[in-house]
């Protein structure tokens, strides 16, 4: 039977990959990214998941734009790399998970789908770790290039999935303590979820 990956909020570290201010007018459904990112920043602190950023030669392409609350992620704000490498797998992000052995799974979201977030994934992968791109929560300057980014990287092992789904799954018991923050979050970004689906995900083919 083939071995079943499943996210486990204990074993999870959420990737925020390249979301700065230089890209806003370059990127293909950027504010509805910027949704969906967020949306996940609020899963974060509701499960407890630490998050790990990074910028590409932020001197050049600007910070991670303001819309995406990095501040109210307090501890769990691991670190804020500045990075020349495409992938986000550089020295610094190896050591943070290397003293952190119980991570087993990367949650990847942030752009460009076939550069940076492609390169990651794969990286991630060969390292041994259970990658699950959000498929709502990735895009590139030119949308072709998303859905054989995505392919590129199922076929190599990673997961690809949606926001949702990915909340879901790591919440994974309506009878836990913090379901009502968690239902919360959910009924809160319900209409950001429909827009959304509805602008990055309509050119994307079910892989």
């Amino acid at each position: 039977m083939p071995t079943v990956t499943k996210l486990v909020p204990e074993e999870t570290v959420f990737f925020l990959c390249d979301v700065q201010t230089r890209f806003k007018n370059a990127i293909f459904g950027f504010d509805e990214l910027v949704l969906a990112i967020s949306k996940m920043l609020k899963i974060a602190k509701v499960l407890d998941i630490p998050v790990i950023v990074t910028e590409q030669n932020p001197k050049a392409l600007g910070n991670t734009i303001p819309d995406i609350d990095l501040p109210s992620l307090g501890p769990l704000l691991l670190a804020n790399i500045e990075k020349g490498l495409f992938s986000m797998a550089t020295p610094e992000v190896k050591a943070l998970l290397h003293e952190r052995p119980q991570i087993k799974s990367v949650v990847l979201f942030g752009i460009e789908s076939h550069v940076c977030v492609l390169q990651s994934a794969l990286d991630f992968i060969e390292a041994g770790y259970n990658v699950h791109v959000i498929a709502d929560g990735v895009s590139s300057c030119n949308k072709e290039e998303i859905p054989f980014a995505l392919a590129r990287i199922r076929q190599s092992g990673g997961y690809i999935t949606t926001s949702e789904s990915a909340a879901f799954q790591l919440q994974r018991d309506a009878g836990a303590p913090g379901f009502k923050s968690f239902s919360n979050v959910i009924k809160e970004e319900k209409d950001n979820t429909v827009r959304t689906l509805q602008k990055l995900l309509q050119y994307r083919a079910v892989l």
